[in-house]
């Protein structure tokens, strides 16, 4: 019996999990930037397009910056190219 609980348990944690993971409208984005002649693409996903476009602008900067200052810097630039995924 307690075998069962735990099994009802787990499978409605996962129903939550993937519901809450799809429910969502998802906006993916790639962002290209350039920061000291160095340059990179990453592509992020988030509930808001604003969302999207900063974490995958983040995520570019982290691998091309040596600190928080830089990376800092870095995010005030303007990307090089910004493409929305479908």
């Amino acid at each position: 019996m307690k075998i069962l609980v735990v099994l009802v348990c787990v499978l409605a944690f996962f129903g939550l999990l993937a519901y809450l993971t799809m429910g969502q409208k998802q906006y993916r984005v790639e962002v290209c930037v350039e920061f000291q002649g160095r340059k990179n693409c990453r592509i992020a996903a988030a509930a808001t397009r604003e969302a999207a476009l900063r974490g995958a602008t983040d995520n570019a900067c982290a691998t091309i910056t040596s600190g928080m200052t830089e990376s800092m810097a870095c995010g005030h630039n303007p990307p090089v190219s910004v493409k929305y995924l479908d």
